[in-house]
C-alpha cells in the first residue's frame, strides 16, 4: 500500500499561531490573478490638480522648489476614520469602555507619475518614498495622544486599492492594534526566556538554512517566513537590530529601497497583475510612556511584510485561526529567487 504523505503543521514562533503547509506545493502557474486595472483617465492625485484635494501635509520636492513639482506628497484621507483634532475623552458606558476616534488618516502619493509605481521609476524615487514614511512616523510620534502609526499599501483591486495612482496609506491610532500587540508580546516573551531578539534569531536561522531566502543585501534580508500565512508571503528585516522604523540610518534608506523594489518586481514578473498588500510593523509611540517599555529596544525588531492576494479567506481560517498554505515557503522563495 502506498504511503500517504501528510501535510505539515508549522507553529509561528512569534505569534504562536499554527499554519498548515500542504504537501502538494503549487507552482506559479496554479494561481490566477486579476488583470491589471485600467488607468483612470481623470486622476485627482496627479500633478497639477493639487488644489482639488485636501491641503498638503508634507512633501518631498526636487532641488528647485520654485517649480512647484513634488516627488512625493502627503494629504489627508478623503474619508478619514480618525481625526487629528479633538481630545480622546476616554469614558465608560456601563461595563464597556470607549473613546473618541482621535488619530490620523493620510494618503502618501508615491509619485507624480500616474502610470508607474516608484519601484519601476528608479531607486531614487523609491528611496524618497521610504524617506516620506520615516518622516511621517517621526512627526506623529510627537503627538502624545497617539499610540501607534501604521504605514501600509494596497495594490490592486483585490487588495483593497481605491486608486490606480501609486499611493500608500498611513493610519495613526490612540491604541495599539491587536496584531501588533500580539507581535510585541511574542517578542517580549521570547526575550524574557532567551535574552535574545526573536527576529535576530529568525534571520540567523534563515541565513543558515538558506532555502527560504529571496535576496540579501548589505543591510537587509528578504525571505519567505517559515510559517507563512499566505503563498509567496515575504518579509524584509534590517540586519541591524532596531525596534523603530523612523530610526533607519541614511545608509540604509537606499538599500531598503533596493530590496523592496526587487522583491516587488519579482512578484510582478512571476504573477502579472498580482494584487498585494504590504505594511511596516514598528515600535509603538514610546514618548508618553517611556517607563512602560522596559525591553522594547532589545526585544522588538521593525520589519516589512508583503502579502500577495491570491486566496480568499474562508470560514475555516476566520473561525479557527489556522491558515492553509498551498505553496511551501521553500518553493515560493525558490520561484522568487530564480525569476
Amino acid at each position: 500500500m502506498k504511503k500517504t504523505e501528510l501535510n505539515e503543521l508549522r507553529k509561528d514562533p512569534l505569534l504562536g499561531r499554527w499554519v498548515a503547509v500542504l504537501n502538494r506545493s503549487l507552482g506559479p502557474a496554479d494561481y490566477t490573478v486579476s488583470s491589471p486595472e485600467d488607468h483612470e483617465k481623470n486622476c485627482i492625485l496627479c500633478q497639477g490638480r493639487e488644489t482639488e484635494v485636501p491641503g498638503e501635509i508634507a512633501s518631498v520636492r526636487g532641488r528647485d522648489d520654485r517649480s512647484g513639482r513634488w516627488l512625493t506628497r502627503v494629504i489627508p484621507n478623503f474619508s478619514p476614520v480618525f481625526q487629528i483634532e479633538g481630545e480622546l475623552g476616554r469614558r465608560g458606558e456601563g461595563m464597556y469602555d470607549k473613546m473618541n476616534a482621535v488619530g490620523a488618516n493620510e494618503i502618501i502619493i508615491e509619485s507624480p507619475d500616474h502610470s508607474l509605481p516608484p519601484e519601476e521609476i528608479g531607486l531614487d524615487q523609491m528611496t524618497k518614498v521610504i524617506m516620506t514614511y520615516r518622516d511621517r512616523i517621526a512627526d506623529l510620534e510627537k503627538d502624545h495622544r497617539l499610540r501607534y502609526t501604521l504605514i501600509y499599501k494596497n495594490s490592486g483591486k483585490d487588495a483593497g486599492a481605491t486608486f490606480s495612482h501609486p499611493i500608500s496609506h498611513l493610519t495613526s491610532t490612540p491604541v495599539i492594534p491587536k496584531r501588533v500587540k500580539e507581535e510585541l508580546d511574542g517578542a517580549k516573551q521570547y526575550f524574557a526566556y532567551k535574552e535574545r531578539c526573536l527576529f535576530c534569531d529568525i534571520m540567523k536561522e534563515e541565513l543558515r538554512f538558506g532555502s527560504r531566502v529571496i535576496i540579501e543585501t548589505r543591510h537587509f534580508l528578504a525571505f519567505c517566513p517559515y510559517a507563512s500565512k499566505f503563498p509567496f508571503e515575504a518579509w524584509i528585516l534590517p540586519k541591524r537590530h532596531s525596534c523603530a522604523f523612523q530610526e533607519i540610518l541614511a545608509e540604509e534608506l537606499e538599500d531598503m529601497a533596493l530590496i523592496l523594489s526587487t522583491v516587488l518586481k519579482k512578484l510582478k514578473l512571476l504573477f502579472r497583475g498580482v494584487a498585494f498588500n504590504y505594511f511596516i510593523h514598528t515600535a509603538p509611540n514610546r514618548m508618553p510612556r517611556k517607563d512602560h517599555w522596559h525591553t522594547l529596544g532589545e526585544d522588538f525588531h521593525w520589519h516589512l511584510e508583503i502579502m500577495p492576494r491570491f486566496l480568499k479567506t474562508t470560514g475555516f481560517e476566520w473561525g479557527s485561526g489556522f491558515y492553509i498554505l498551498p505553496t511551501s515557503p521553500e518553493d515560493a522563495s525558490k520561484y522568487l529567487r530564480e525569476v
